[in-house]
């Protein structure tokens, strides 16, 4: 069969990358052509465009680039119909691949959606067009099946995906030293991977390492940006950055500060403690606070339905207060509740397997 998938963001290239992976496993004639990364690559088959040159965050920031997703969007549509693959998958990334999906339902291609959009945060009755567009959706999320069923439409819960990556992750020994890291505690920044998320997070993260001498700061380094991006940031500060090392860091990491995203739900995965944080353009955020219709934004607090991490917004997201709430989780009751909570977590999360599932059912949808 031929697939193509379509993955707009560093998550959707690693969920793309395992989806492949287990798409092979089911069909051993599987060919890939894909707007990806490097992960998804890695996996063979077409990379046509990367995702460094699609991911563009908040409201006004998509504005000021419409013509570059406006080109993108031609591109992938003009290649869709060029190779004409058995079936198109697209993963996240609703922005683009809702107006992908509905140019592919109106050529007779089959659609299927793995990680749904988050249609329960603002606009639900866009589940109305998903219906009529989307032949197959694979949530990864377990409150998203009751909340499509009340839409009237069925869709298929396959566990999340982070619990495939995280159990195939296995500890680098040598991890400290390898990075000169001593044998102090650590406190991981994990400032996003988009140029916007970094540029606005990261000089607050940064902004309390003088507050605490005794551990060390390590940045989760995007590897779409080089060391001397991230230097104009860091500055002569004892900062250590790490490319390609997320999860060994958090495997060692004592706290995280951590850009709101799916970073959060690995960092809880590791048990690490955490503070949330996220800013977006003045505009972006006023539009989204009339619109959005959730509690929290961490997927750690959504998926439990309750607050277990501290989320920080926008004006909230300053130097005072990520500070003290990184405090409060560094040792004493407030870092054990953190940690009782993740365990809730974990049980609602399930086990590992989601991409061979979501392969599986792809594969057994178009056989049939």
């Amino acid at each position: 069969m031929k697939y193509y998938l379509v993955a707009g963001e560093a998550s959707g290239d690693l969920h793309g990358a395992n989806l492949m992976k287990a798409l092979k496993q089911e069909d051993g004639d599987a060919v890939f052509r894909y707007f990806g990364g490097d992960k998804m690559q890695s996996e063979g088959g077409e990379l046509v465009k990367h995702y460094a040159e699609m991911a563009f965050m908040g409201f006004t920031e998509v504005i000021l680039n419409l013509r570059t997703i406006f080109r993108n969007l031609k591109a992938c549509k003009d290649d869709i119909l060029d190779w004409k693959p058995d079936v198109l998958v697209l993963i996240d990334f609703p922005g683009f691949n809702l107006k992908i999906a509905e140019f592919a339902n109106a050529n007779g291609i089959k659609v299927c959606y793995y990680i749904s959009p988050k249609v329960w945060a603002w606009n639900q009755k866009r589940v109305l067009k998903i219906k009529r567009i989307v032949d197959h959706m694979f949530c990864i999320l377990p409150f998203e099946v009751d909340f499509y069923k009340g839409w009237g439409m069925e869709v298929d819960y396959v566990g999340n995906p982070l619990l495939d990556e995280i159990a195939q992750f296995t500890p680098d020994l040598n991890f400290r030293e390898n990075h000169q890291l001593g044998t102090e505690k650590i406190i991981a920044l994990l400032p996003g991977s988009r140029k916007q998320e970094i540029e606005r997070l990261l000089p607050v993260m940064l902004s309390i390492r003088e507050e605490y001498p005794d551990y060390i700061f390590a940045i989760a380094a995007a590897p779409t940006f080089t060391e001397a991006y991230y230097h104009q940031f860091t500055g002569d500060k004892k900062v250590k950055l790490l490319f390609n090392s997320t999860y060994n860091l958090l495997h060692h990491a004592h706290a995280a500060i951590v850009a709101s995203g799916t970073a959060t739900l690995e960092t809880a995965l590791f048990k690490v403690p955490q503070v949330v944080v996220y800013k977006g353009g003045a505009i972006s955020i006023a539009i989204a606070r009339m619109l959005v219709k959730i509690k929290f934004i961490s997927l750690v607090n959504l998926i439990v339905n309750k607050k277990i991490v501290t989320e920080l917004i926008q004006e909230d997201c300053n130097t005072q207060k990520v500070s003290s709430e990184l405090q409060i989780i560094l040792g004493g009751t407030g870092r054990d509740a953190m940690l009782k909570n993740y365990g809730e977590l974990l049980l609602l999360m399930g086990k590992p397997g989601a991409s061979a599932k979501t392969a599986k059912l792809i594969f057994e949808k178009l056989k049939g």
